[in-house]
């Protein structure tokens, strides 16, 4: 978010992180890379969910959800 989003809406200076070489997904792998990533730990933390059979999960995927729709 750091990246793409406008300081207005992150309450922080945007590409402050860069700013103080702040170790982070997008410095590491760039922007494409980092959503890839991104893509790739939304479906595990599903599948993960899944297999666990436990109940009550439902909180949890909604809550790796909206950290996906956060970023959009």
């Amino acid at each position: 978010m750091d990246v793409t989003t406008d300081s207005s809406v992150l309450g922080k200076t945007a590409g402050k992180d860069a700013q103080n070489y702040k170790p982070t997904y997008v410095s590491l792998w760039g922007l494409a890379g980092a959503e890839q990533q991104v893509q790739l730990l939304h479906e595990q933390a599903h599948e993960s969910l899944k297999k666990s059979k436990l109940s009550g999960t439902l909180a949890l995927g909604a809550l790796a959800d909206m950290m996906i729709q956060r970023l959009k």
